[in-house]
């Protein structure tokens, strides 16, 4: 075994077990961890779970205040339990020199709730009575000093009575009940010598299925909502990075393979010339590959284990992890990436085996660079299968209902476009540089005429030297121009549906506060979250986003705002609800719903509106989310005209709007982006650059006969650069062709769900980026060996057979 021939395909092997390596130890430290303010409750009982899917970190539906006293007095009675308290969180937010302090200082909780975690008293008194608060001392303010806080209804004047070392407001437990009457979390702190599992077996008794009791690292699934969606993006970044490792490398080792057993068959061929089998080259390719790939494996795991604490951090600092996330060492990560590296080497290798058997003795001896086989009918019904699986993914596309699953499709529609492709481009190289043969002609003469020559003799290593690029534009190309055609056309959609001129937004705020929508004037959106309860089903298994607004208002600013049933004229008092054309419902129906109080209210649906009127699931009076949820914060306000902000706001055009309302996602969307293209432009470049260099290498004796003939120095340099440059337009043009196709069914798609006609965003920079990229990395990894080989003029004897 060669190991010039064999580095290159140990660097693409090692380099994806270590980011494999380095994705799975990282999601194995994904787990959720339990909140430090629930940290000495080593019995917490959590209220029931909605029915609602794994990405949507809807809350859990809260007790009413006549069900948790019952439960506290019942969990507070059993042995072994020193205290049962009642865990109530709800919106609060210093003001510091007039401004809201910072956004992980907007929790308030009862008193009470300190005994829970590890939160300590460092100065001062506790707060007894309302208009007491204790506060972060981070903040900076003293024991006696008075302190702003913005509510859900407006600023309200405390005094400080005490300092903690942690985050949040804590006041006085009768405060909290008003601002909090919903209770999602009881805490349960035991005695010295209580066991809790005992404990937790005796809680799941009293509960039965109005809740469920958890311990150890259970708790975790406690930890914010907010946590938990970012510990969830990371998981999927995570994923479709160790995805895209693995199939990226096999892709790029499979292409290494073929170009080397296309560089062997001479010596191929010596071997069954003295007799060898084609199973035992086969199993001397498969050998090779496995000594490969269990070398690269090792460096890949030790590297990447070493990288993982830095990932993590860097993940967390872009906002893909929590601030709680810390990296540990599982075994099963460790394993995976110990046989990751032999069987990616083994499936890369089989395709390339197969030919390396087919070799004949004498055909492998007498063959000069221009007879070439036809690749098989089993490789051309391969390439077409993948092929037709490509456009089947990508009709999936057009069709989604789902971004997400629209997204999800487009990368496995180019996946397999991708893959097609590969397999057919020996056959694809012939037509795609016949097609380019007028402008080589014109303006290359001599030179352009030996590449045009070359490749078409030459397809097999054509292909493969094109491959890596053809798989980097493709991603680059696809996974760019997705996000920015989907998020331009979101924006688009969500600015054409609004009547108004200026939209009122939170400024270091979660929320609005009902004083700061007075100020304005405009018409206000109150989302809460409530929990539907159908008939012959378990109470409160659906969570819905319920909007508080005027009605009247509501309809002005809203274009999108389609009524099919009933009228919104109806939409008052405090038993009426508009509902969406889904929930198959007629006005005069009953609706009945759990608000966030835990209060189950029947409601009359006094209305219907199409699916694609609301921002949310359904429509009730502002006044009525008011009283079932003290703490709900207004999430934006329409205005006609532009007014002063008040305190904790900020006022921007409808444009500037759309183009915000999901910023936050956008842009880790983005980095998720450029971290995918990161992965298979930076593979591909590597690629094409040991492609190359393993090329160069070996047509060192045909590069000298050139020069014999009477080619100059500079002319054999320009050849091979040209050479080059004609490899990375053909994956180029492949790439783009396939990524275009994915391009096409997303924005058919969007079109669907959006409404309107969709203009498809091609990221050019990004496309002249990585083209740029492989050209570079391609022309040197081409022309320094070629230079250094040529150095000296080769004697007239040196005699070499082009191939």
């Amino acid at each position: 075994m060669s190991i010039r021939r064999s580095l290159s395909a140990f660097v693409a092997v090692a380099i994806g077990v270590t980011l494999v390596a380095a994705a799975t130890l990282l999601l194995a430290s994904g787990r959720p961890q339990v909140p430090d303010r629930l940290a000495r409750a080593a019995v917490v009982v959590q209220s029931p779970e909605a029915g609602a899917s794994a990405d949507s970190f809807v809350p859990t539906r809260p007790w009413s205040a006549t069900a948790t006293a019952g439960l506290v007095g019942r969990l507070a009675a059993l042995p072994g339990v020193a205290a049962a308290v009642p865990d109530r969180t709800f919106y609060a937010q210093p003001l510091i020199d007039g401004r809201p302090a910072g956004s992980d200082t907007h929790e308030g909780h009862g008193w009470s709730s300190a005994q829970l975690g590890e939160l300590r008293l460092t100065n001062g008194e506790p707060p007894r009575r309302p208009g007491e608060v204790v506060v972060d001392r981070a903040l900076g303010l003293r024991t006696g000093a008075p302190v702003t806080l913005l509510t859900a209804v407006g600023a309200e004047s405390y005094t400080v009575t005490g300092l903690v070392d942690g985050l949040g407001v804590h006041v006085a437990d009768e405060v909290a009940a008003t601002l909090a009457p919903g209770v999602r979390a009881i805490g349960l702190v035991l005695t010295a010598d209580a066991d809790p599992e005992r404990v937790a077996t005796a809680a799941r008794g009293i509960v039965g299925t109005d809740g469920r009791v958890l311990t150890g690292d259970a708790r975790g699934a406690l930890e914010p909502r907010n946590d938990a969606r970012t510990r969830w993006i990371g998981m999927q970044v995570l994923t479709a990075t160790a995805a895209l490792a693995g199939f990226v490398t096999v892709f790029v080792v499979a292409s290494t393979f073929a170009f080397t057993i296309a560089q062997r068959r001479r010596e191929l061929g010596l071997l069954r010339a003295v007799g060898a089998t084609g199973r035992q080259v086969r199993r001397m390719v498969y050998g090779e590959a496995l000594v490969v790939g269990a070398s690269g494996g090792i460096v890949g795991l030790l590297v990447g284990g070493g990288l993982a604490p830095l990932l993590g951090w860097l993940l967390v600092d872009a906002g893909f992890e929590p601030s709680t996330f810390r990296v540990g060492y599982e075994p099963w990560p460790v394993a995976l990436s110990l046989v990751a590296g032999p069987v990616i080497s083994l499936l890369a290798v089989w395709s390339a085996s197969r030919r390396a058997a087919r070799v004949r003795p004498l055909e492998a001896l007498r063959e000069a660079a221009v007879e070439q086989r036809p690749i098989g009918r089993l490789r051309v019904a391969t390439g077409a299968l993948l092929v037709a699986v490509g456009v089947a993914l990508s009709v999936g596309t057009a069709t989604a209902d789902e971004a997400r699953v629209a997204g999800q499709y487009a990368l496995y529609a180019v996946m397999a476009l991708v893959a097609g492709a590969t397999v057919l481009s020996p056959a694809v190289v012939g037509p795609v540089v016949r097609l380019l043969r007028s402008p080589v002609r014109r303006r290359g003469g001599a030179i352009g005429m030996l590449v045009r020559g070359g490749a078409l003799t030459a397809t097999r290593r054509t292909a493969s030297t094109a491959a890596p690029v053809l798989l980097t534009v493709a991603f680059a190309v696809l996974v760019s121009g997705m996000v920015r055609t989907t998020t331009a056309a979101y924006a688009a959609g969500r600015a054409d549906n609004v009547n108004v001129g200026w939209i009122v937004l939170p400024d270091q705020a979660p929320g609005l506060s009902d004083q700061a929508v007075a100020a304005t004037g405009g018409t206000a959106l109150l989302p809460t979250t409530v929990f539907r309860t159908d008939p012959g089903t378990a109470p409160a298994d659906r969570p819905l986003t319920a909007l508080g607004v005027d009605p009247a208002g509501f309809a002005a600013a809203n274009r999108a705002l389609t009524v099919v049933a009933g009228s919104l004229d109806d939409l008052r008092g405090d038993d009426t609800v508009v509902v969406t054309a889904s929930a198959n419902l007629r006005p005069s129906e009953p609706y009945a719903v759990v608000f966030a109080d835990g209060t189950l209210v029947s409601l009359r649906v006094v209305a219907v509106v199409t699916d694609a009127s609301l921002p949310g699931d359904l429509l009730v009076p502002r006044a009525v989310v008011r009283t079932h949820d003290p703490s709900a914060l207004t999430s934006t306000v329409y205005v006609r005209d532009r007014i002063a902000a008040p305190v904790g706001a900020r006022i921007v055009d409808v444009a500037t709007w759309a183009a915000e309302a999901d910023a936050a996602e956008d842009r880790l969307v983005w980095l998720f982006t450029l971290l995918l293209i990161g992965v298979s432009a930076g593979y591909g470049a590597i690629a094409v650059a040991n492609t190359l260099l393993l090329a160069a290498a070996g047509r060192a004796a045909d590069l000298r006969l050139i020069r014999m003939a009477g080619a100059t120095r500079r002319q054999v340099v320009w050849l091979v650069t040209a050479e080059s440059a004609l490899v990375v337009l053909i994956g180029a043009l492949l790439g783009g062709a396939v990524a275009f196709v994915g391009l096409l069914s997303i924005r058919a798609g969007l079109a669907e769900q959006v409404g309107a006609p969709v203009d498809l965003v091609v990221p050019w920079s990004v496309v002249a980026g990585v083209v740029g990229l492989c050209l570079l990395l391609a022309v040197l990894a081409s022309v320094l060996p070629t230079w250094r080989s040529l150095r000296h003029r080769p004697a007239r004897s040196s005699v070499g057979v082009v191939g």
